[in-house]
């Protein structure tokens, strides 16, 4: 049998230097050029609530990075402009823009000021959201339908707004931030997972529907995430227990970590590049491997 490894190596190599030289132009555009760029991104919840970076917040900053023009949105302007202050600060090109992506009134102004300074719209990354934690019987009827309105209705309204420009130019790419929490059971938690198991479908159908238009639309489906919405919000709610409360999510990870923005970003990051070209109507999952373990605790 130990002869046969090197054998099976060797067929793997000559597979992958089949791949290599198909796309043997394209890698070295790859080393000499930024994934995204020429590129014009909006990114919707590009700011942060608290200290740190959210996943709007790094996605925007990566996105410049890879050479995006960035047109990053957020109800609050100073969170807007604080986000795109890193960015110029590390040579990359951003425009603060502040919106209720609630409002279609507002939201269709937001989509037509960024054609207005950048002629264009490559990519959309709706990651706008807010969380009322309980069942049934705990969460209020108003509160059920103010979820709904940020966490669904805004990204439909998004969506709506740019993509006639993505068709007029040719195509694009769209990703929804949803969550496991839309596919699986880990708290009372009934209006937010009800609200990202809607985000998963509304990507879904966009994307089918679209496809022949050059138009991509995928759901990124984060985890456990420290980021400052969930970290303030512990915070709030487990004064006492805090640190308690941030090891009982470590300890739900198989991994016995929690994930960063960071890597919700450059998931997102492959979804908006033309890397993912064939991707689309799909989810990324960006857990640890949380929802493949039926364990709820890590694996030693």
């Amino acid at each position: 049998m130990a002869g046969l490894v090197p054998a099976i190596h060797v067929l793997m190599l000559r597979r992958i230097e089949d791949v290599d030289a198909r796309h043997k132009g394209m890698t070295k555009k790859c080393e000499l050029m930024p994934r995204l760029k020429d590129k014009v991104a909006i990114v919707a919840g590009a700011g942060s609530i608290a200290e740190g970076f959210s996943n709007g917040k790094a996605s925007a900053v990566l996105f410049a990075r890879e050479g995006a023009k960035v047109f990053a949105v957020d109800r609050d302007m100073r969170a807007a402009e604080e986000t795109c202050a890193i960015i110029r600060a590390e040579g990359g090109e951003a425009t603060p823009h502040q919106c209720d992506v609630s409002i279609a009134s507002e939201v269709d102004a937001m989509v037509a000021a960024c054609i207005a300074r950048y002629g264009r719209v490559d990519v959309l990354f709706n990651n706008v959201g807010m969380q009322v934690v309980g069942g049934p019987l705990e969460v209020k009827e108003e509160d059920w339908d103010r979820l709904m309105t940020v966490n669904v209705k805004s990204m439909y309204l998004a969506c709506r707004a740019v993509i006639p420009h993505m068709i007029r130019q040719g195509g694009g790419s769209i990703i929804n931030n949803s969550s496991t929490a839309g596919i699986r059971f880990t708290y009372a938690n009934v209006a937010y997972a009800a609200s990202k198991g809607a985000v998963r479908q509304l990507s879904q159908n966009i994307g089918v529907q679209y496809a022949a238009k050059g138009i991509r639309c995928n759901a990124v489906l984060p985890g456990y995430i420290a980021t400052p919405r969930i970290t303030d919000r512990l915070r709030k709610s487990n004064p006492a227990d805090y640190d308690a409360k941030i090891r009982e999510r470590q300890m739900a990870v198989p991994s016995g970590k929690l994930g960063s923005a960071w890597d919700v970003a450059y998931g997102v990051l492959y979804l908006a590049s033309d890397e993912s070209q064939f991707v689309n109507a799909t989810e990324l999952v960006i857990d640890g491997g949380q929802t493949a373990s039926v364990t709820g605790k890590v694996w030693e």
